[in-house]
């Protein structure tokens, strides 16, 4: 049954992964060839000011692929790859909760374990370390970047677990309505402290050294010796439209694998032969 239910949220992860990038390639898209933009003409500026101040000129690293490739082929090969990976994941979510939640319909089912996957997995991260386009984020912090998400995913997770654990084990003292605002107050309190302790971005040792303290990586303006600015900072709208950009894939992606899994689970749970038997148990709603 485990391995019906997996293969089944791997359909539904390249299904809602495709859908994913078609979004992406039509709205976010043109922020991420903006970004570029901006960055080519920030290094131009850069160059320029090495140039006067008599410093060596920089070697380009040759692209390995145009940008129609990693546009089409290479976003739209990782989003599918990706929505895959995020299927199994809320399948293997799905088969553990499955009869451990209350006598829900498996439809009713799927769509909770999606809204919690892009809850844990996305949403909440997101709101302490948003997504960012390519123009934004050194090279020397990649490492120390990638560290601080992953924690903040695994205890986004972990917490809204605890927290569906601790609704259920209050139901019975405090009825359902409060249990679950109960534990829906403990999850935001946990992960609230979480986000206070780890470091803004711009706060890391590298960007503290060679920035000042700032909330987040998104270029100042370049300025010369004399502190006049040559090339301004990296444009907000810019930044404000791919961050809303990426929000609304990720809950197309999440949307679409709960959407495409649940008439697929319904049908492998409660076939229809079995439901329309004479004296069959009516389905939990």
């Amino acid at each position: 049954m485990e391995k019906k239910l997996i293969l089944r949220g791997l359909l539904a992860g390249a299904a809602a992964g495709l859908l994913a990038f078609l979004f992406a390639r039509v709205f976010a898209e043109p922020q991420i060839g903006k970004a570029i933009d901006y960055e080519s003409g920030r290094d131009a500026a850069q160059a320029a000011l090495d140039k006067a101040a008599g410093l060596p000129a920089a070697g380009a690293d040759p692209d390995l692929f145009s940008r129609t490739v990693q546009a089409d082929v290479g976003i739209g090969a990782g989003m599918i790859v990706f929505g895959m990976a995020m299927g199994a994941l809320f399948a293997v979510a799905y088969a553990v909760c499955l009869g451990r939640v209350g006598r829900l319909r498996a439809r009713t089912l799927a769509l909770l374990v999606a809204g919690g996957g892009f809850l844990g997995m996305y949403l909440v991260p997101f709101l302490k370390y948003p997504a960012n386009p390519p123009a934004i984020g050194h090279e020397d912090t990649i490492r120390a970047r990638s560290g601080l998400y992953l924690i903040m995913v695994l205890l986004s997770v972990a917490f809204l677990v605890a927290a569906a654990w601790l609704g259920r084990r209050l139901q019975p003292r405090f009825g359902n309505w409060n249990a679950t605002l109960l534990a829906a107050g403990a999850f935001v309190v946990a992960i609230g402290a979480v986000m206070a302790i780890l470091p803004p971005l711009g706060h890391l040792a590298y960007n503290k050294e060679h920035f000042g303290n700032h909330a987040t990586e998104t270029p100042l303006p370049l300025t010369d010796a004399d502190g006049r600015i040559v090339y301004p900072g990296f444009p907000a709208d810019v930044l404000f439209s791919f961050r809303c950009y990426s929000v609304a894939a990720q809950l197309l992606l999440w949307t679409a694998i709960g959407l495409v899994f649940a008439p697929l689970a319904e049908r492998l749970l409660h076939p229809r032969t079995q439901a329309a038997a004479p004296g069959a148990a009516p389905l939990p709603v």
